[in-house]
């Protein structure tokens, strides 16, 4: 199982800390230091059923910098997953990739029917 992660991020240290826990085994990766490239995007948005938006990270500084709020709706499925290939920083984090289940964010009771 992969864990994508930002350390500073209080509600990835929260998933860290509920994965220890529950004792569920995972590899970490920090999505600065290694940030999503577009195919593992694209497989994990497929995988996921879930719209592209959810993968945005629209609380953070950069999104709003940017104004993808008003950008977002007019660029095509592709544009917008070679934008959150560019830094990890757009990506809504922590995301969790096992096997077909990918999770993005962090909401305990998915993560707990999800992953036990």
């Amino acid at each position: 199982m992969l864990f994508i992660y930002y350390p500073k991020c209080s509600t990835c240290q929260k998933a860290k800390k509920w994965l220890d826990e529950h004792n569920i085994k995972y590899t970490e990766r920090h999505i600065i230091e290694v940030n999503p490239t577009y195919d593992e995007l694209k497989e994990w948005y497929g995988k996921s059923g879930l719209t592209l938006k959810k993968f945005f990270n629209t609380s953070g500084l950069l999104y709003k910098e940017m104004q993808l709020k008003d950008k977002l709706p007019t660029m095509s499925e592709e544009e917008q997953i070679q934008l959150l290939a560019t830094n990890g920083m757009l990506v809504k984090r922590p995301l969790v990739v096992n096997g077909d289940t990918v999770l993005v964010g962090f909401k305990e009771a998915e993560w707990a029917e999800k992953l036990n």
